[in-house]
């Protein structure tokens, strides 16, 4: 190959990198390798990736379309349960090992100054209990909040995202490691709500309801019940209703809880949509066996 030949395909390598957002066709190389290696959960290859250049353990990961604000190595790994470009759920597994490395590395356990959330926050939010271990082990702050233009939940913390997203794995999680419950909310998903019922309002106690039955608490829902709490009720501030909830999310041990207790399956939401329609829209085993209780009680639905 000529001079003139190399001199051509350096050009167009770097027209290439430039098209993505990078200012050197190396540059583009490594960031691909970087994100195959951590899709890979490839512990082997990163650590040679890192012992190289250390920094690729906090360099922003960016110029992905599936990703449009950037993201850490370490937040990356943390929601690597969500599979972003196909908007869907899967099975991961080595998460842990490769938050490891990155820590190992240098990768700051509550991310860079500046950062919307925190990795454990991520964590909670994609449902990553092991990811969530390892960096409460590596010393993250359990307290930490989201920033007011945080996505999820903005301004809460690690717990709260995970009582909200129904990631009860990481709940238990950090309630073992000392999170703070700060509502009879929270206290729901948690699984105890001692002490908590006396001054919460009735739309506080409803929330708690949507929650115990979102993260199957069967006992919770129980003492909300016989306390007063409606059972079919829909929560004025964010619409929840606990067999919707139940439901939607596939948690057939609330559903059939709430049916025994009284709850009614053919109540709708405010786009029109029943119990039975909502869990029909999931595709995991706990959906499909929503769908099988619910389905002989929906008579002309």
């Amino acid at each position: 190959m000529g001079q003139a030949d190399g001199t051509s395909v350096a050009a167009a390598e770097l027209a290439v990198a430039s098209r993505y957002g990078f200012d050197s066709w190396a540059g583009l190389v490594r960031e691909v390798e970087r994100r195959e290696i951590l899709d890979a959960g490839d512990v082997a290859r990163l650590e040679a990736l890192l012992a190289e250049e250390p920094a690729l353990a906090r360099t922003t990961m960016e110029h992905w379309c599936d990703h449009p604000r950037g993201s850490s190595p370490l937040g990356y790994v943390a929601m690597r349960r969500y599979d972003t470009s196909r908007k869907e759920w899967r099975d991961v597994t080595g998460t842990a090992e490769v938050a490891r490395v990155l820590l190992a590395a240098g990768a700051p356990v509550d991310g860079e100054p500046g950062e919307r959330e925190t990795p454990l926050i991520t964590a909670a939010s994609y449902g990553d209990a092991a990811v969530a271990l390892v960096l409460i082990e590596a010393g993250a702050e359990l307290e930490a909040r989201a920033a007011d233009d945080a996505g999820g939940v903005p301004g809460g913390t690690a717990l709260l995202h995970a009582a909200v997203f129904g990631m009860t794995d990481v709940v238990d999680v950090l309630v073992a490691a000392g999170a703070r419950v700060e509502s009879v909310e929270v206290a729901a998903a948690a699984g105890d709500i001692r002490g908590w019922l006396d001054d919460a309002p009735a739309d506080a106690r409803l929330r708690a309801l949507v929650m115990a039955a979102d993260h199957e608490r069967l006992h919770v829902i129980d003492e909300l019940v016989e306390s007063g709490t409606a059972i079919d009720g829909t929560d004025p501030v964010f619409g929840g209703h606990p067999l919707r909830t139940a439901a939607s999310n596939g948690r057939a041990a609330s559903v059939r809880h709430l049916l025994g207790l009284g709850a009614e399956p053919k109540l709708r939401d405010a786009q029109d949509r029943s119990a039975l329609e909502l869990a029909r829209g999931g595709t995991t085993p706990g959906h499909r066996e929503v769908v099988e209780v619910l389905a002989p009680l929906a008579g002309a639905d």
